[in-house]
């Protein structure tokens, strides 16, 4: 159980605040809400480019790295389509120097010429490294665009193409940070041995001046139902096969998210799951496989995939592949497969819950999801699924109608 006290400031910043007795280590964790499905799909890329971005130093701050490492902290940051999040951590005595530079970063952040530029070519490095000249690397952008006709998660975090990032000018960075990086957009968790009276007023005391304001998030399209099955066909220069079926699933707060994630876990959680022991042990299809859900705020995406094993045919593998999610429909789970699986998350999240940066982390995730209480309320819900919740969900998900189906093959 996590305890935690939340406070909104005048300017809208939401503080969510965590005492750890434990520790002598604190954490700052803020999360902006913006990520790749807030860009404009001809200028996509915007919210990774930032996240490099904010580490160019600011107005008070020339260098953002040096502060911290004299307080003998660390600091990093990722980003998706849903979010951005930044996290530094340092001894509890030298906490006002991350709530300093992450205010300062907040408000007079060093978007100039020369920041732009040098980071403009890490972000296209990166895009050429990971996603041109790799293996498999444009899986995701292909994907995505079949999976998704209208909303923004047709394109993955980094962007469609270099070239957005490539000619992105002055003007568009300094929009994008004005729109997004402010108070009521960003949500702060503080964590460590302080009071929490104490932790408010060192928010308080670094953000409360805040009163940049930006613009409310547009209201993003909804993805229609998919009517019909879609199939992708790519030819790289690749080692082997791989096949992906994609399967449209509720957002995160949906009722059948903790559903999907349990039949997920039961299909791949490991060799002695379904999948492996049919699909690699029993009769040979793949070297590999695996199934998860893409977890987005929006209605997100339940993937089955695996590695064609040399001398299948693809085509063969995937009908294989689909027959054992389709089973999960017909035949009942039992209890002690279920429970297992049960027994793994709560471990998963019980383990969590003593690292004070993954507490941070969560507590600022489910806040801006709009229902905090799940991060301590989440695993009674895993634990409420039973095998007709698996089966009728199943039913419901694993439909052709509702499949994207890539097939990534070799030249």
């Amino acid at each position: 159980m996590i305890d935690y006290r939340r406070k909104v400031l005048s300017n809208g910043l939401t503080v969510v605040a965590h005492r750890d007795t434990a520790t002598r280590m604190s954490v700052v964790n803020i999360i902006y809400k913006v990520g790749a499905r807030n860009e404009n799909p001809e200028k996509t890329g915007f919210a990774h480019l930032f996240e490099h971005l904010m580490f160019s130093g600011s107005k008070n701050a020339p260098s953002f790295d040096i502060p911290i490492q004299v307080a003998a902290g660390e600091n990093n940051a990722f980003t998706n389509n849903d979010y951005t999040d930044f996290y530094i951590t340092m001894p509890k005595e030298n906490i006002d120097t991350a709530l300093w530079l992450e205010s300062d970063r907040m408000t007079d952040l060093n978007i100039n010429d020369e920041s732009l530029d040098i980071q403009k070519k890490v972000v296209v490095e990166e895009f050429n490294e990971r996603y041109i000249n790799k293996p498999y690397g444009d899986l995701w952008h292909k994907l995505r665009s079949a999976a998704y006709k209208v909303h923004p998660y047709s394109w993955p975090t980094i962007g469609k193409t270099p070239d957005h990032i490539k000619n992105a000018s002055l003007d568009d960075v300094r929009d994008f940070y004005r729109r997004h990086y402010y108070p009521a957009n960003a949500i702060i968790a503080v964590a460590g041995d302080y009071e929490y009276d104490e932790m408010f007023d060192m928010v308080e005391s670094r953000f409360g001046h805040i009163t940049k304001q930006g613009e409310p998030s547009a209201v993003l399209p909804i993805e229609p139902p998919q009517s019909n099955a879609r199939e992708v066909t790519v030819y790289g220069d690749v080692p082997a096969a791989l096949v992906y079926v994609a399967y449209k699933i509720g957002g995160r707060l949906s009722p059948d998210f903790v559903v999907c994630d349990t039949i997920s876990d039961l299909l791949s959680n490991g060799n002695s799951s379904r999948l492996y022991q049919s699909l690699v042990k029993k009769e040979p299809l793949f070297t590999s496989v695996n199934a998860y859900i893409t977890g987005d705020i929006d209605p997100g995406l339940f993937i089955a995939c695996g590695q064609v094993a040399d001398g299948v045919d693809p085509r063969k593998a995937k009908d294989a592949l689909v027959e054992q999610l389709k089973a999960m429909s017909c035949e009942k789970v039992g209890l002690y497969e279920l429970t297992k699986v049960q027994n793994k998350f709560e471990s998963n999240t019980l383990f969590g819950e003593v690292n004070i940066m993954d507490k941070a982390m969560n507590l600022c995730f489910y806040e801006m999801l709009g229902d905090i209480s799940l991060v301590n309320n989440e695993l009674s819900m895993y634990r409420s699924v039973t095998p007709d919740m698996i089966i009728d969900t199943s039913a419901d998900i694993f439909r052709d109608e509702n499949s994207t189906t890539l097939y990534y093959l070799k030249k």
